[in-house]
């Protein structure tokens, strides 16, 4: 675990990157707060980070990169605030196709049926659309919560169970995993969370059960590249032993 946030030095060799790096985009309220602004205001800034730091990613050679962009708990948060959140989140699926280019493929972690009709729709045409693509997988954590997921590959689980093609001895950790959201998907490498708070907030609990954690006090909109690369020095520097010695 790290809580840091220095003058970056040369970025590591690409075999040290991480090969799967999360992201909790979190700051966005806080940082509009101290300017005196509304917090959607927060909201559209952090938006430009998260294209900024995608196409970083993507110029690294970072292969899986996931943002945590809402949560089951978000819908609780004030009408204004979830109203300019679904219209910027709208607005980035339109503009996400610029992505095209780069091969990107997406894919939306959690449970579609609470948006509107129209946002699934725009949301499943753009994951067929993209499926194809290899060069980079782009996971956006949209109503999305690590335990609601656990909760819905156990009752997958089940299902598989009752039709009779499961026995339930034969339940182990892979097939817990290929019923989650991130399914064929490797699991974090490196969590990073700005804005100062130290927990996961139910973030992808099942895949960071390995993750190195890097914590920073820089607001989410103020995260740039050189916070990227600060971080995946400390990454490159910490011995992984993944339980072993």
């Amino acid at each position: 675990m790290a809580f840091l946030s220095q003058t970056p030095k040369q970025l590591p060799p690409p075999e040290q990157l991480p090969q799967h790096i999360g992201f909790i985009m979190d700051g966005n309220g806080r940082w509009a707060k101290k300017r005196g602004l509304p917090r959607k205001f927060g909201h559209r800034e952090g938006a430009k980070t998260f294209k900024k730091i995608v196409r970083y990613c993507r110029n690294l050679g970072i292969r899986y990169i996931s943002f945590y962009a809402f949560s089951t708990e978000n819908w609780k948060r004030p009408e204004d605030e979830v109203n300019a959140i679904m219209k910027l989140f709208d607005q980035y699926i339109d503009d996400v196709r610029g992505f095209f280019d780069e091969e990107t493929r997406m894919v939306f972690l959690g449970d579609k049926s609470k948006f509107t009709d129209s946002l699934q729709k725009k949301m499943y045409a753009l994951e067929a659309d993209t499926a194809h693509y290899d060069q980079m997988t782009l996971m956006i954590a949209a109503n999305y919560g690590g335990r609601d997921e656990i909760a819905h590959a156990a009752r997958a689980l089940a299902e598989q169970v009752k039709a009779g093609t499961l026995n339930p001895e034969d339940i182990t950790e892979d097939s817990v995993s290929a019923n989650l959201y991130t399914a064929g998907i490797p699991d974090v490498d490196l969590l990073i969370r700005p804005s100062g708070e130290l927990r996961l907030s139910n973030y992808l609990i099942w895949q960071t059960a390995y993750a190195e954690f890097y914590f920073t006090d820089v607001l989410w909109p103020d995260f740039d590249e050189k916070q990227l690369d600060c971080a995946l020095i400390d990454f490159a520097s910490r011995n992984r032993r993944f339980g072993g010695v």
